[in-house]
């Protein structure tokens, strides 16, 4: 009854389920641990930061290049603020004990005696950053040569929550912190990473550091877990499939072992209905155990016509009528 599963149309549909149902799993595994791998990069990040507030801070130079391991820690240098350059980096939100509140960094650049210029985040102003009254609040850098410490971070991109990469903005502003947004503002090489001060000046506030890209529980992580539910539902539809099928088969060859020709398939091919009435007749008797009354026998001869002692007479009398008439 299941040989219908050896037929070539069978043959590439169990070829594809046993192909297809591997591959889901195997996909819907990896987005699953590409997803528990950013949870623990984030927890692990979590407790570097808690590690790096307490931890003495370490020479700039020393922790550059910045990645997932250095950011966050704590990092001092040296040099003298570039009080020509002030900028202010606007639409920035800080999240504090008050709820998320809408402000803008300030930032300076701190040149170092190695010769580049450091960005500096100062810290946090609420308010607007092309207002001159939101603006007048910021205090002048520090003069002459200071020791600056604050947490290190990586340049910012145009993914960065924040960021202003489409330019536009008015003299004095800056809507990205890194160094290739900086290169064509000053005259001099910028180290590709910032620093936002721990202890800022009044009425600035501190700028939280940032987890490392790809480290924490961002929108990509989330993705992560939808691709995984996607996957394992495409393998669930997969044998759901392959079962709707094979028991819509296995139902088609049972009933035509039983003889149960489906509707619009009981005639021959050049439309006559000899055999119809055939396989009619044959399912009748094996139901009933016996063959109706007026079911033709096969008695006649094949051209339909009736024979038998009636016709006969019929004959014989049509012959004696056409005597008596000559």
């Amino acid at each position: 009854m299941y040989r219908f599963l050896l037929t070539p149309r069978w043959w590439g549909i169990n070829v594809f389920a046993v192909l297809a149902i591997p591959l889901c799993i195997f996909m819907g595994s990896w987005q699953l641990s590409r997803f528990e791998d950013r949870v623990q990069s984030h927890q692990q990040q979590e407790d570097r930061s808690a590690r790096a507030k307490a931890a003495a801070a370490r020479p700039l130079e020393r922790l550059l290049p910045v990645d997932t391991v250095t950011s966050g820690r704590q990092a001092s240098a040296r040099g003298r603020y570039d009080t020509a350059h002030q900028l202010l980096v606007p639409a920035r939100t800080l999240k504090d004990k008050h709820g998320e509140r809408q402000g803008f960094y300030v930032l300076d650049l701190l040149r170092t005696d190695g010769g580049k210029a450091l960005p500096v985040v100062r810290g946090w102003l609420p308010g607007d950053a092309g207002a001159k009254a939101d603006t007048a609040k910021v205090p002048a850098p520090p003069k002459g040569e200071v020791t600056v410490t604050g947490a290190l971070q990586a340049s910012e991109n145009q993914g960065t929550d924040g960021v202003q990469a489409g330019g536009g903005l008015p003299r004095g502003q800056l809507g990205m912190i890194s160094a290739a947004s900086l290169v064509n503002i000053v005259p001099y090489e910028v180290y590709d990473a910032w620093i936002t001060q721990t202890d800022p000046q009044a009425p600035l506030h501190a700028v939280p550091p940032a987890a490392a890209e790809g480290s924490g529980l961002d929108l990509k992580a989330f993705q992560n877990l939808g691709y995984t539910g996607e996957w394992f539902v495409f393998a669930g539809f997969v044998v759901f499939m392959w079962f709707r099928l094979f028991r819509r088969d296995a139902e088609a060859a049972k009933d035509a072992a039983l003889g149960i020709v489906p509707e619009g398939e009981d005639g021959d091919d050049d439309g006559g209905g000899g055999a119809g009435d055939g396989v009619g007749v044959a399912v009748v008797a094996s139901v009933s155990g016996s063959v109706p009354g007026d079911v033709d026998r096969g008695d006649g001869p094949a051209d339909g016509r009736g024979a038998g002692p009636s016709a006969g007479r019929g004959e014989e009398q049509g012959e004696a009528a056409r005597a008596g008439q000559a």
